[in-house]
């Protein structure tokens, strides 16, 4: 396996990739990095959001490598370069997030714990940081801090309703339809989306470096999600908004969300870090979903809350 890049987007230097195994047999391709400083405070686990890739995050991870921080990161099943559940690679499917949780396993204990200098912290984003509050709460990984982005507790309001959505979406799933994909006006691939409508950055050059990746290599890039993608994800939220769940976590956690995000609810953030034993909210005035995307004024002020927090004392 390997990385690809364009010129707008180029590969960082000094990479390690390889292949990892989940426990189903489903092969994973995974990217590391040591810091570009002599001084190593650790390593950063970046976990991805939906229908992301490895490429979607070079800059981050140069920010991250320039701070001092190790960087290992890895494409979830059915995305990037890691193996497709479907004949069709375009579509967005899993049966269940137990499926994330074996990703998440399996990156832990083949990159993250052998390969990676401690101490380990998570940085992640949506539908990644949903699998890490679940591997975290189960105890399955123990990190030292955790910088969640926009993390997938809630769907924006919007009509449907959440509660019809998910209805919806399990009775689809429950006919034997899930593999069929939710209608291409609710979440579009982002090859086909105009910068004027999309939901993620408000910065034009963020956003078409990202659609030039994707489309110069399109191998990368997935399209809408399954009904049995969206009931899987209602049902990790449905799980994740029970009374037992955020104080049922030790690990301290800072949230980051943009007060414009329209995928997320942001509302269902605030009530969950009011749950946590040891939580922060930072919500970005005028940010939308993808913060570490955004334009310059608001990506700065992701960065001074993140190195606020981490390392910690």
């Amino acid at each position: 396996m390997e990385l690809y890049g364009i010129d707008s987007n180029l590969i960082p230097d000094g990479a390690v990739v390889g292949e990892i195994m989940a426990s189903d047999g489903i092969r994973l391709r995974y990217a590391r990095w040591k810091p570009t400083v002599r001084r190593t405070l650790g390593t950063v686990c970046l976990f991805q959001g939906r229908a992301e890739a490895v490429e979607k995050y070079y800059e981050v991870v140069g920010d991250l490598r320039r701070r001092g921080f190790a960087v290992a990161t890895f494409d979830w099943r059915g995305q990037g370069i890691s193996d497709r559940p479907l004949r069709n690679r375009d579509k967005g499917h899993i049966d269940g997030f137990e499926e994330y949780d074996r990703d998440f396993d399996a990156f832990v204990q083949q990159v993250a714990l052998p390969d990676c200098p401690p101490p380990h912290f998570a940085l992640a984003h949506s539908t990644g940081a949903l699998v890490c509050l679940r591997a975290v709460r189960e105890g399955r990984m123990r990190f030292t801090r955790m910088v969640l982005s926009s993390p997938l507790l809630g769907l924006a309001a919007r009509r449907p309703s959440q509660r019809l959505v998910y209805a919806t979406a399990a009775m689809i799933t429950a006919i034997g339809l899930g593999e069929l994909d939710l209608p291409q006006s609710r979440s579009r691939a982002i090859v086909r989306t105009h910068f004027e409508s999309n939901p993620l950055t408000s910065d034009p050059d963020r956003f078409a470096r990202t659609v030039e990746t994707f489309k110069q290599n399109p191998q990368l890039g997935i399209g809408a999600p399954t009904w049995g993608w969206l009931y899987a994800a209602c049902k990790a939220m449905a799980e994740a908004s029970e009374v037992n769940f955020a104080p049922s976590i030790g690990v301290p956690i800072l949230m980051l969300v943009g007060m414009r995000d329209p995928i997320v609810s942001v509302s269902a953030i605030e009530a969950f870090v009011e749950e946590l034993r040891a939580g922060a909210l930072s919500i970005v005035p005028g940010g939308l979903h993808e913060l570490m995307m955004e334009r310059d004024s608001l990506r700065e002020q992701f960065w001074a809350a993140f190195d606020a927090f981490v390392p910690g004392s």
